[in-house]
This record gives C-alpha cells, structure tokens and sequence, in this order.
C-alpha cells in the first residue's frame, strides 16, 4: 500500500495538469458500485489535499473535479439499480456480495434520505448505498438532493486533513514528527469510529426485527 501511495504521488506531481480530472475519476470509481471497494480513496484524497495545502495542486479545480465525479458515480449506481431492480443482487457480480447489500438495504429502511447522505462517509457501505436507493425506487429528486449535498460536504472533507499538514509544511518549512504521528493517528481514529458507528446502525436493525418478530408470536400463542 504505501508503495502504491508513493507512486500515486510521484504520478500526479509528475502530470500536475492532468491531476484535477484524475481525482475526479478517481472519486467517480469510489462512488461507483463494487469498485469503491478496491479503491484506496480515503489515503489518496489526504495525499491529494496534502499537495493542494502545500501549493503544489490548484484547489478550485481539483476540489470541482471531485465534487462532480462523486456525485456521477452515485448517479451511475443509482440508475444501476433502479433499471436492474431487486434482482440484481441475485447476479453475478453482485450475488458474491449479497450479505453487505442485505446490511444496506436495512441501513436504508431506516434512515431514508440520510442513509444516502451519511453513506458517502461509511467506508463499509459507500457504494452501495445508491444501488440499494435505486433498488428500492427512492424518489429520484430527493436521492439527487441528498447526492450532491453529500458530495459537496465530503470532498472538503477528505482533502482537509492533508491539506492541514501540507499548509503547516509550507508556512513553518518542518513539522515535528510527534505532532505529524499525533494528526494521523487522529485521521485513524476518526476512521475507526466510523467503522463502529456503521456495525452498531447495522446491529440494532435486525435486533428490532427480532423483537418484532417476538411479539408477533406471543400474540399468536
């Protein structure tokens, strides 16, 4: 992994021109179904505010870029499964996946509008988050809003933490190494929560259901 950041580094300080539309293919696949999931996005999008803050890549562009490929890779998986329907995840290669795309559509049930809001923040569940909406024919307007409002808010947001470190770089020339180990291991945490806030939302659905399911019995009997 860390090889591959270093030459995704070298790469885009290398072609700086073309760097603005890479990221926004790059934030385009991690939007999109299935692909999200081999895509390291959240180490290349610091990397790539870490470039902006120290002054080697123009913001505007790159942050545009980012912004509107997320949002089209949303848009595609979206129209994926509203045109495919709930079968799809009976194919391949979505049948290999049926588990998570269960967990997702429970996740959506619940929260609707801010599943696919918030999903753009949950690694485990990004990008199916709009496959399951357009599945389950949510509304095209209100998936729209809740897309761009999500893309708009989540671009900053990956690139504010390498943006910090390489604006500190820039303006004080060296950061002390405790402080630079310190911010990252913030950013791990910050991902770890994440991840726990995504299995607790998961786990109480199916804990309802249970004892929904309970109840309904005992009035049987």
């Amino acid at each position: 992994m860390e090889n591959f950041i270093d030459e995704f580094a070298q790469f885009i300080e290398m072609h700086r021109g073309w760097a603005a539309p890479f990221i926004g293919v790059l934030a385009f696949g991690e939007s999109l179904v299935l692909v999200g999931l081999f895509i390291p996005a959240t180490p290349m999008m610091i990397l790539v505010g870490g470039l902006i803050g120290s002054g080697v890549l123009p913001p505007i562009p790159v942050l545009v870029c980012a912004i509107v490929g997320a949002i089209l890779g949303d848009i595609v998986s979206y129209v994926l499964g509203r045109l495919a329907g709930p079968r799809v995840v009976y194919k391949w290669p979505l049948n290999r996946h049926r588990h998570g795309v269960a967990w997702t559509r429970l996740f959506f049930r619940r929260y609707g509008f801010s599943a696919v809001f918030f999903g753009r923040f949950l690694g485990p569940i990004r990008c199916t988050v709009p496959l399951v909406a357009g599945m389950m024919a949510m509304d095209q307007r209100r998936f729209q809003v809740a897309n761009v409002l999500s893309a708009l808010v989540w671009a900053p947001i990956m690139f504010a933490p390498g943006w910090f470190i390489g604006h500190r770089v820039r303006e004080l020339e060296e950061i002390s190494e405790p402080a630079l180990f310190a911010f990252m291991a913030l950013i791990g945490a910050v991902m770890v929560v994440s991840l726990i806030i995504t299995a607790r939302l998961f786990r109480r659905q199916p804990r309802r259901r249970r004892s929904s399911a309970a109840v309904s019995t005992e009035r049987q009997s």
